[in-house]
């Protein structure tokens, strides 16, 4: 359940509710509003307490939440989360664009690529260190010498840096190179996981599962938030269905429907959700006329000689004119000033 308290109350009758909710053994969960303060209570059937909350002063009233994510549900948090990476924010006016290679291949290409995509307005640089692959006899990685580079790329171009993390044992160690850890589709419903990424104190990019839905997507967010990580970004990256011309379907319909329901930022994937670099741009422009705070995107100097997903990436004359049709379109639907 949530409590709300009034606008007049003061510190002092906000610290007695927390107060209160640990004695009856729940969690409080705080969010400081603008115009009031929301508890929220969490843990098994915590609206069965209400009347332990009824001699309290300071409290306008108290609410059921009805979804099973709650920290991440709009009722907690009634206004947008803007999610802070290293000064660079996501959820706020800026459509905010994450671009570089699938995996990190070497020193050179990443450099190559990273100081093209900062000079076309790319704000964080992608790259693999860690790939989980579906064959066993893919290429998986460079692992600690791909993040050293990534790091590189961030000290010349300025970038901040998202990356793969895909074992609860890896956390500390991808954490100590990145600005935000991302957890991959196949990873969405790995719980010890996402706890640890929760811990890590982190920003986190989610994507969802192929073959998740959009409450399983949430009630995962939930488990990195329930650590006290409130940095949480989803991002959309293709389900499966039963068409086959396309490596994913993506279901732009998840952009406006998951911001009706939760405060969290939402990016798209047109990459991985399509898996044909000539559907990538046409689809990023529709992601973020449908409401996307940012793409992630694979950009590749050379797409037909990269070691992964060379299919689904763009060249630099492809992602350069992405970037400029995304300039106009953003110009074109921004609101007018009132």
């Amino acid at each position: 359940m949530i409590i709300v308290m009034s606008h007049q109350a003061r510190p002092a009758q906000v610290e007695a509710v927390i107060e209160r909710v640990r004695e009856i053994g729940l969690r409080p969960e705080v969010s400081l509003g603008e115009d009031r303060t929301v508890i929220g209570v969490i843990g098994s059937n915590a609206y069965a307490y209400r009347e332990a909350f009824s001699h309290l002063e300071g409290i306008q009233q108290i609410l059921q939440i009805t979804k099973p994510y709650k920290l991440a549900s709009r009722e907690f948090q009634p206004r947008d989360t803007v999610v802070s990476v290293a000064g660079v924010e996501i959820g706020g006016d800026e459509v905010v664009v994450m671009a570089g290679p699938c995996s990190v291949e070497g020193e050179e290409m990443l450099l190559e690529t990273a100081r093209f995509v900062a000079s076309r307005g790319a704000k964080l640089l992608r790259g693999g260190a860690f790939k989980p692959r579906t064959s066993p006899y893919s290429f998986q990685g460079l692992g600690e010498d791909g993040l050293k580079m990534l790091a590189t790329a961030r000290t010349e171009t300025g970038l901040r840096v998202v990356s793969e993390v895909v074992s609860a044992g890896d956390v500390e160690l991808v954490a100590g190179y990145v600005d935000m850890l991302q957890i991959g589709t196949r990873n969405m419903q790995n719980y010890a996981l996402l706890q640890e990424v929760g811990r890590s104190g982190k920003p986190v990019l989610l994507k969802r599962g192929m073959s998740a839905t959009i409450e399983e997507w949430l009630l995962a967010a939930e488990y990195v938030l329930s650590q006290g990580n409130r940095d949480v970004v989803l991002c959309e990256r293709g389900i499966r269905t039963f068409e086959t011309a396309t490596r994913f379907t993506l279901d732009l319909n998840s952009v406006p429907l998951v911001r009706e329901l939760s405060h969290l930022p939402v990016m798209v994937d047109p990459s991985h959700g399509t898996g044909r670099w000539s559907l990538v741009r046409p689809l990023s422009l529709a992601a973020v006329a449908a409401g996307a705070q940012g793409l992630l995107l694979e950009v590749h100097p050379r797409p037909d000689q990269a070691l992964s997903d060379g299919a689904q990436s763009l060249d630099f004359e492809n992602f350069d004119l992405l970037m400029r049709q995304l300039r106009r379109l953003v110009e074109a639907t921004a609101p007018e000033p009132v």
